[in-house]
C-alpha cells in the first residue's frame, strides 16, 4: 500500500471492483460502495452550486449518520475542507469554532440546529442531502497534501484548536487497518464514537478502506451496541473505557456477550487492569490498545491482542500502549535539556510522521510551539520506553504534581488505586499544600455495592507507594466531567476542588 493513498481513491476503487458490497449501515438501511460514491457526487455538485470553492470549509453538525461520510468524500471531490462540529459543546463554544473556521456552508440536523448561533447563515438541513437529484460522475482528485478535514482538539485545558489533517495523513487508515487490527473485506466494523472526533471519523474508515462493512450507531448506547453487534455480526469495534465498563456491567448482569466480536480496540483514556480483566472475561475476544491524538490523525502506537494476557509472561505490557507503527518515529526527550532520555527514564513523547497535522488552523504561534523546525510534534505526554520498544504513558506533563520538590505522576497513583475493589474510577489531581506546595488528591467514583472509605484508600496506597506519592485526601464523586472523547477534564476537577476547599475554610 503506497503512503500517499487517499480515502477518496480507496472509495472509488471499491466502487469499481465491488460496487454492491455492503459499505455502510445505519439502522435498517445499508448502502453499497457505488451508491456512496454516487451520493457524494451529488453532494459535491450541490456544494458547488452553493458557491463552495476549493479551500472553503463546509461544516456539519450532526449525530452519527451516513451523510457524514458522503459529505467527507464530496468535499474531497471539490477540494473543500470538511469541518465537523462537536454537538456536545455549548452553543457559545460552537459559535467560537464557527467564528474561527468561517465555513461557507453549514449543514445541520433538525435536532441540533438550535445549537448554532443566530447570526450565522441559515443552515442547510441535513435531510436535503438525501433528496439531491442525480449528477454526473466526478473524476477530480485532491492534492494529497491539501487539507481534507479540520478537527478541533478536545480542549481539555483551554480553547480548542483546529488541527488541519491532509488527505495523505487520513489515507494512512488504509495501512493501519490490516497492519494493526487485521481488517479485511469480510470485516464488519461498529462505529459508535462521535464522527466529529478522530476516534470516530479516523477509526471509522478502517473497514471501508479494506472493502469491509461499516455499521454506524447514533451514539455509544451500551444496550444498542450489544444488540447491533449481534444483529450485524460485528467483528471489530472501538470504545473508550467508560463505554467498555457499561458494556461489561450489562454482560455481567445477564446480557448476551458479543459472540461475533473478534477484536475490541480501546483508547482515548487509561483503562484499569481490573476492568480490562473483566472485559476480557466478559467478551472473550481480542483486545488492542490504541494511542494517538487529533494532531496525529489517529492511532500511531498500538498494543496488539497477543500482548493482552494478564497472567502471561509479558503481563507488564498491559500498562503500555504498545509500539509505534513503522511509519511513525517516536522520541522521548527531556523537555528541560532537549536530550533523549535513557531506557526506563521519563521523557516527553515527540512524534514525526506523515500522519501529523500540517498546522493549527490560523494559529501560527501555537503551530510553531507544537511542531519544531525538524518536524517533531511535542505531545506533552510523559512516557518511558522499555527494551522491547513498548511505550508506557506516565501522564501529561502539565498534570505532573510537584510536592516538596519531588515529581509525582498522577497516573502511577491512579494505577494503584484502580486495584482497590471499592474504586470504579479514579483521577488524581494536585491541590495546594501550605508546606509542600502541592499534594495529591484522589477523586473517586465508588464501585457499586462496595464500602468506600477515605482512610482505607489512603492506607491502601501507602502500602504500595512511597509516602510522598500517596494522596493526602480523597473526594468521592458521582461522575467525572469529560470531553467528547471520554477524557476527564482535570482542569475542571481542580477548579471544583479549589471551590470546595474555599467553601470548607469559610464555613
Amino acid at each position: 500500500m503506497v503512503a500517499d493513498v487517499t480515502l477518496l481513491g480507496v472509495l472509488r476503487g471499491h466502487a469499481a471492483r465491488t460496487p454492491d458490497a455492503p459499505c455502510l449501515s445505519f439502522g435498517e438501511k445499508t448502502i453499497g460502495f457505488a451508491e456512496l460514491n454516487v451520493w457524494s457526487d451529488r453532494i459535491a455538485t450541490f456544494l458547488e452550486q452553493r458557491g463552495v470553492e476549493p479551500g472553503d470549509r463546509v461544516a456539519i453538525l450532526s449525530h452519527n449518520a451516513p451523510a457524514f461520510y458522503a459529505l467527507l468524500f464530496a468535499c474531497a471531490k471539490i477540494s473543500a475542507i470538511m469541518l465537523p462540529l462537536n454537538w456536545r459543546l455549548s452553543a457559545r463554544e460552537i459559535a467560537a469554532i464557527i467564528a474561527d473556521g468561517e465555513p461557507s456552508v453549514i449543514l445541520a440536523s433538525d435536532k441540533l440546529a438550535h445549537l448554532l448561533p443566530g447570526d450565522c447563515d441559515a443552515p442547510v438541513p441535513l435531510a436535503v442531502l438525501e433528496e439531491l437529484p442525480a449528477s454526473a460522475i466526478r473524476n477530480m482528485s485532491p492534492d494529497p497534501d491539501a487539507t481534507a478535514v479540520i478537527l478541533y482538539t478536545s480542549g481539555t485545558t483551554g480553547q480548542p484548536k483546529g488541527a488541519m489533517l491532509s488527505h495523505r495523513a487520513l489515507g494512512y487508515s488504509a495501512r493501519i487497518a490490516p497492519y494493526a487490527w487485521d481488517f479485511d473485506a469480510a470485516s464488519v466494523n461498529l462505529v459508535g464514537m462521535p464522527l466529529f472526533h478522530i476516534g470516530g471519523i479516523g477509526y471509522g474508515m478502517m473497514a471501508l478502506t479494506q472493502g469491509g462493512h461499516t455499521v454506524l450507531t447514533r451514539e455509544a448506547d451500551p444496550a444498542l451496541i450489544l444488540a447491533t453487534i449481534d444483529r450485524r455480526q460485528v467483528t471489530h469495534a472501538f470504545f473508550v473505557p467508560t463505554v467498555i465498563q457499561r458494556l461489561v456491567e450489562l454482560v455481567e448482569a445477564g446480557a448476551s456477550p458479543p459472540r461475533s466480536l473478534r477484536l475490541l480496540v480501546y483508547g482515548a483514556a487509561p483503562i484499569g487492569e481490573n476492568l480490562l480483566r473483566r472485559a476480557i472475561a466478559a467478551f472473550g475476544c481480542g483486545f488492542s490498545h490504541a494511542y494517538g491524538m487529533t494532531e496525529s490523525a489517529g492511532t500511531i502506537v498500538s498494543l496488539p491482542a497477543r500482548d493482552h494476557d494478564p497472567d502471561g509472561p509479558h503481563a507488564d505490557r498491559l500498562r503500555s500502549c504498545g509500539r509505534a507503527f513503522p511509519w511513525v518515529e517516536i522520541a522521548l526527550i527531556d523537555p528541560a535539556s532537549g536530550v533523549p532520555v535513557l531506557e526506563g527514564e521519563i521523557g516527553e513523547i515527540r512524534i514525526r510522521s506523515p500522519m501529523l497535522m500540517s498546522a493549527y488552523w490560523r494559529k501560527p504561534a501555537e503551530t510553531a510551539a507544537a511542531i519544531d523546525p525538524d518536524g517533531w510534534f511535542h505531545s506533552g505526554d510523559a512516557a518511558t520506553r522499555d527494551a522491547d520498544g513498548c511505550i508506557f504513558i506516565r501522564d501529561r506533563y502539565k498534570d505532573m504534581i510537584v510536592s516538596g520538590g519531588e515529581n509525582i505522576y498522577p497516573a502511577e497513583i491512579e494505577h494503584v488505586l484502580q486495584a482497590h475493589p471499592a474504586v470504579a474510577e479514579v483521577v488524581v489531581i494536585g491541590v495546594p499544600h501550605p508546606t509542600w506546595g502541592e499534594t495529591p488528591r484522589a477523586c473517586v467514583v465508588a464501585a457499586r455495592g462496595e464500602p468506600a472509605d477515605e482512610a482505607a484508600l489512603i492506607e491502601f496506597a501507602r502500602e504500595r507507594l512511597a509516602r510522598y506519592k500517596c494522596p493526602s485526601s480523597v473526594r468521592f464523586m458521582e461522575s467525572f466531567p469529560r470531553n467528547a472523547s471520554g477524557k476527564v477534564l482535570k482542569h475542571e476537577l481542580r477548579s471544583q476542588a479549589a471551590a470546595d476547599d474555599a467553601a470548607e475554610v469559610g464555613s
